[in-house]
């Protein structure tokens, strides 16, 4: 039976459904029943033969249908024994011949079984439905960063307000209200579509946003029993971030402990049982299904103080009962990565910190110079070649900002600042020049996208340190150009790039119309900013959240009608590669002068980008001179 996938209005329409329910084999409820209290000081061979003897009831009464016995008195603290019998997974049940998988229910079911589940599977997505579904996640994602953001500066702006808000909690809270959860009437097995691996989260609620794993603190993710038609619960999706000391991570295979038993500082007090999500993860053992994982781990961000990574689907093959470190037993799951997945996100954010400290430590081969900008930079700018021996950005002069100064004299200039001592607010003259409110918060990070952002500049009396002074102090994210037989060149980050935040300036030397045509004669390429696709119009846009939401409107700007001339100066962004999916997007600041007809072209971050992702730039081409490019590469 297929079940349509629930997607929020953005407006289109979504792909037909290619959703398949998973009923799970019919069995009856599963309820703890009394055991006798063990003595008080069992050996180590009393407890697992304990527990040997209870898998066994329990194999027995899942194969006769009867309900599923959990022991319900803790057992007492022993030692590790060095030999430990492991639990027996129960039996499978058999399915008639030819109804498929005997891990999966299938239509063999009578009718009365056969009903709508809330654990389904997505099917295999062509290109164009993947597409449509990465951009949905995508948006969904931006809406939750803009209402946290806007959450935070609407209550900073009360009286005395001095800690931020928990406004992921209220972000998350506020988006489930309005129906803008993707996911969130069912529990999706295995992949969750739009979702990549490698995909970084800063908050675990921004999981529950987009359905990759549905609580919010407990490490587990599971379908509850009284949900489930059989009366079983199955887990979906697991966290592990450092919390349980008995964890043994390798990367391909994962020793899981299950949940339960710890205080509020993540000891171990008490045993754990078979239960909840522990007993979900048994039940998506046996009927093999696979699980979600994700890694949560701190990295160097300005926003949160721990990251969570999407690593792919894992399969758990054995599970046991354990005396862990702290001396009470715990439940372990074995978890074996299965094949043919992309690199798991979480190794590849620990090999780009790596490079960033000893590049040539882990990649021994390939660098041409550390330093492509020659120290023009704020932090250095790699220039890396491993396919072949092109060094063609050496033959070019770097240029850090645009030159653009001869123009500005000629046009005119800034002619006012404002009045602040230290740093700007929200009722100074450059908020107002800016709609009525700062661009950007405390941590340097785009509210909002807007025609054009002015930044405090020289004639302002505030200081550098003003919250209104972002793109004027540089680069400082390290990116890395490198040479890809897809793109030619390209770019790459070496650091995490919050959405919002700041990349570095597009650079090049400014024309007038009138100096372009003669430039162009001469075949020299050229660049149009005013042909950038407008996807700063996206940035910050709540209407879905806020019925009375309406965009604001801005005053008409004369039009961007400059060309750039890169072909001898030029920086790093000038081979960023052109995506119409892309993860960056140009925004106009004016800072140095107020001419609205040359603002400076600045590049900002339009979702969380991980460390070694290709940045992408929309440039407007349209579709015949894409292809003309595709060919050339």
């Amino acid at each position: 039976m297929n079940t349509p996938f629930a997607f929020p209005d953005l407006n289109r329409s979504p792909p037909a459904a290619a959703m398949m329910s998973l009923p799970p084999r019919l069995h009856v409820k599963a309820e703890p029943i009394d055991d006798p209290t063990p003595p008080p000081t069992p050996s180590p061979s009393d407890i697992y033969a304990e527990y040997y003897s209870l898998c066994e009831r329990v194999a027995s009464a899942l194969a006769e249908g009867n309900a599923v016995p959990l022991l319900s008195n803790p057992l007492a603290i022993v030692p590790l024994p060095e030999e430990k019998p492991r639990l027996h997974p129960p039996p499978p049940i058999q399915t008639p011949p030819g109804s498929g998988d005997s891990r999966a229910l299938s239509s063999h079911l009578p009718p009365k079984f056969q009903r709508p589940q809330e654990l389904a599977r997505v099917a295999a997505l062509g290109r164009e439905d993947h597409i449509h579904r990465r951009e949905i996640v995508k948006r969904t994602r931006a809406i939750y960063d803009a209402l946290r953001l806007h959450i935070i500066a609407e209550e900073m702006r009360l009286p005395g307000r001095r800690r931020k808000p928990r406004a992921d909690y209220k972000a998350s809270t506020l988006m489930r209200e309005r129906g803008l959860w993707l996911n969130q009437d069912k529990h999706v097995v295995g992949l969750i579509p739009g979702v990549e691996i490698g995909d970084m989260f800063l908050y675990r609620l921004e999981l529950c946003v987009v359905g990759l794993h549905g609580q919010p603190q407990a490490g587990i993710d599971y379908l509850t029993a009284h949900r489930s038609s059989n009366g079983e619960p199955i887990a979906t999706s697991i966290i592990v971030s450092g919390g349980y000391e008995d964890d043994e991570d390798t990367g391909e295979v994962l020793v899981y402990s299950g949940h339960g038993g710890q205080d509020k500082l993540h000891r171990q007090c008490q045993h754990q049982r078979l239960e909840s999500g522990n007993l979900a993860m048994e039940r998506s053992m046996h009927y093999g299904i696979e699980v979600r994982v994700i890694r949560g781990f701190k990295y160097d961000n300005v926003v949160s103080s721990k990251v969570y990574v999407y690593d792919g689907l894992y399969r758990i093959v054995e599970y046991w009962f354990d005396v862990g470190k702290s001396g009470f037993g715990v439940f372990k799951f074995k978890l074996v990565r299965i094949e043919g997945q992309g690199e798991m996100g979480s190794r590849r954010m620990k090999f780009a910190q790596a490079l960033r400290t000893k590049p040539l430590a882990v990649r021994p081969n390939g660098y041409i110079t550390f330093n492509l900008s020659g120290g023009k930079e704020n932090v250095p700018v790699y220039l890396y070649n491993d396919i072949d021996f092109d060094r063609e950005p050496e033959g070019y002069d770097y240029l850090a900002i645009s030159a653009i100064t001869n123009l500005i004299s000629a046009h005119g200039g800034a002619n006012r600042g404002c009045e602040c001592k230290y740093s700007c607010g929200n009722d100074c003259f450059c908020a107002r020049r800016n709609g009525g409110e700062l661009p950007y918060d405390g941590d340097g990070t785009l509210l909002k996208g807007k025609p054009v952002v002015f930044e405090c500049g020289a004639l302002c009396a505030c200081g550098p340190s003003c919250k209104n002074r972002v793109t004027q102090k540089g680069l400082s994210k390290r990116l890395e150009v490198f040479r890809s037989r897809e793109t030619g060149w390209g770019v790459r980050t070496l650091d995490f790039i919050q959405a919002g935040a700041f990349i570095c300036e597009y650079a090049g030397v400014v024309l007038t119309r009138e100096q372009a045509k003669i430039v162009s004669m001469n075949g020299d390429p050229l660049l149009y900013p005013g042909r950038f696709t407008k996807k700063w119009s996206s940035l910050g846009d709540l209407s879905q959240v806020y019925p009375e939401y309406v965009q604001p409107s801005y005053p008409s700007l004369p039009p961007v009608d400059f060309a750039m001339d890169v072909s001898k100066l030029r920086n790093v962004a000038s081979y960023i590669s052109h995506s119409k999916e892309s993860n960056v997007m140009a925004q106009f600041v004016l800072h140095d002068h107020s001419n609205l007809m040359y603002p400076r072209v600045m590049l900002f971050a339009l979702e969380n980008i991980s460390p070694l992702t290709e940045l992408s730039l929309d440039y407007g081409l349209d579709d015949k001179l894409e292809e003309r490019l595709a060919i050339c590469n």
